[in-house]
Formats: C-alpha cells, sequence, structure tokens
C-alpha cells in the first residue's frame, strides 16, 4: 500500500492508535495532518515522529459544533484536497448504572456521545464535501468491541460506537455513487497510555485473558487495517467493519 502524495486528516492524532496511524502513513508517502485537543507536547513528538516534511498540527476541540468546519477549510487552504479522513478521536467515561448519580449520569451520556459521534458525524459532513468536489476519497472511522459486546462501565461508550458504526454504513451507501469509501476499524483492548493508566492490575490481566493470544493489541496493528481501508484497491470494500480484538470477541 503506498500514498505518495496523499492527503491524510487523523483526529486524535497525538498518542495511541492515532499517532500510529500518522507514523504508518508518513512512511507511505502521505501529506499527514494531525488534529488534537490540548496535549501540545505529545502532538509536538508525534510530528517529530512523521517521516517527511509536509506535515501538520491543528489544534482544536472538535465537539465543539464550528471546530469541524474550520478545521477542514484549513486543511483545505494548506492541501488543496483531501484524499483520506481518519476520526480516530474519542473518550471513554465510567458511569456505571447502579453506582453514579443522575447528574453525572447525564454528564457522561452528553459528553460521550458529542465527541465519538456527533463531532464525527459533523467532521464526515465537511469533509465529504471536498471530497465530492474531488471525485473520490476515503472515510475511516475507528470505533470498538465495545459496539458489539456492550460495555457496563460504560454503556455511553459502547452505544457511541454502535451508534458510529452505523453512522458509517450509512455513509457507505449515501457516497458510493461519488466513490468515496467509508469503513470502520472495531479494536479491541489496545495497548495504548489511556487504556492502560485507567485500569487496575487486576482488572488489565482479566482482559488479557479474553484473547487467545493472551495480549493487548498493538497500536500499529490497529493502524494496519486503516490503511488498508484507506488503500486504492479498498473501495469495493466500503461499508465494512474490520475487527482488531485478537480473537477476543467474535460476532456471527
Amino acid at each position: 500500500m503506498e500514498f505518495k502524495n496523499k492527503n491524510v486528516l487523523i483526529t486524535g492524532g497525538s498518542r495511541g492508535i492515532g499517532r500510529a496511524t500518522a507514523i504508518a502513513f508518513a512512511k507511505k508517502g502521505a501529506n499527514v495532518a494531525i488534529n488534537y485537543r490540548s496535549d501540545d507536547l505529545a502532538a509536538k513528538e508525534t510530528l517529530s515522529l512523521l517521516k517527511g516534511r509536509n506535515h501538520t498540527l491543528y489544534k482544536g476541540d472538535i465537539s465543539e459544533k464550528h471546530v469541524s468546519a474550520e478545521l477542514i477549510n484549513d486543511f483545505i487552504k494548506k492541501y488543496n484536497t483531501l484524499d483520506i479522513l481518519v476520526n480516530n478521536a474519542g473518550i471513554a467515561i465510567q458511569h456505571e448504572i447502579d453506582k453514579v448519580d443522575f447528574n453525572d449520569w447525564t454528564d457522561a451520556w452528553l459528553k460521550t456521545i458529542n465527541v465519538n459521534l456527533l463531532a464525527v458525524a459533523n467532521i464526515c459532513y465537511w469533509a465529504s464535501k471536498q471530497m465530492i468536489k474531488n471525485e473520490g476519497g476515503r472515510i475511516i472511522n475507528v470505533s470498538s468491541r465495545g459496539a458489539f459486546r456492550g460495555e457496563p462501565n460504560m454503556p455511553a461508550y459502547g452505544s457511541s460506537k454502535a451508534g458510529l458504526n452505523s453512522l458509517s454504513q450509512s455513509l457507505a451507501k449515501s457516497l458510493a455513487k461519488h466513490k468515496i469509501g467509508v469503513g470502520v476499524v472495531a479494536p479491541g483492548f489496545t495497548n495504548t497510555d489511556m487504556a492502560v493508566s485507567t485500569l487496575t492490575s487486576k482488572e488489565k490481566e482479566s482482559l488479557l485473558d479474553e484473547s487467545p493470544f493472551k495480549r493487548m493489541a498493538e497500536p500499529d496493528e490497529v493502524a494496519h487495517a486503516i490503511l488498508f481501508l484507506a488503500s486504492e484497491k479498498s473501495l469495493y470494500s466500503s461499508g465494512t467493519i474490520i475487527d482488531v480484538n485478537g480473537a477476543s470477541y467474535l460476532r456471527t
């Protein structure tokens, strides 16, 4: 898979899966723009790891409605076209129904849906307008196995990812006539700072036991699936959801 001179925008690109994806695209010759919310140090570190020179950082909170349009406009001003969009930004808030009060419950739902679903829908809207002009493109959304198996400690997270899957497949149908492919990668437990730092040793051990490989995914393994869906030969795979969960959850 080669992406020479392809223009790629990755949200949540400063760490974890986003960072691994940015590095992978840059190695393949792409021009990579990274959107991040607040961690300047991590974003600059990621930028320093990218092969090539035509890469950019865009700081902004995509959960704010106006930011999605501004982000795409700023990207187009620099790169002229948008070839590939990777929606990786997301949040996960613990809010077990039998342990939180109603205010915390509703707050978790609003914040999670706003970032994980509405923000993605808004960015897809503006990105698709540019891709239609360019007569083609790819949109890859990062979901989760939690969309299928349920997330009892974070029900809003699982629900938002299930909604993201449905959004992606709806867009795959509506944008096919414009030669725009829309796909989803659904990781399981992945070795990122955010995922590992929130777990106790017992919780981590339990999650590792869920996979017959007895390990978590590495971010570059998830990035590999993202690059496949972004590749030239993947258009007829539009609407696909690729599981990267080490056989820890199998859909039928």
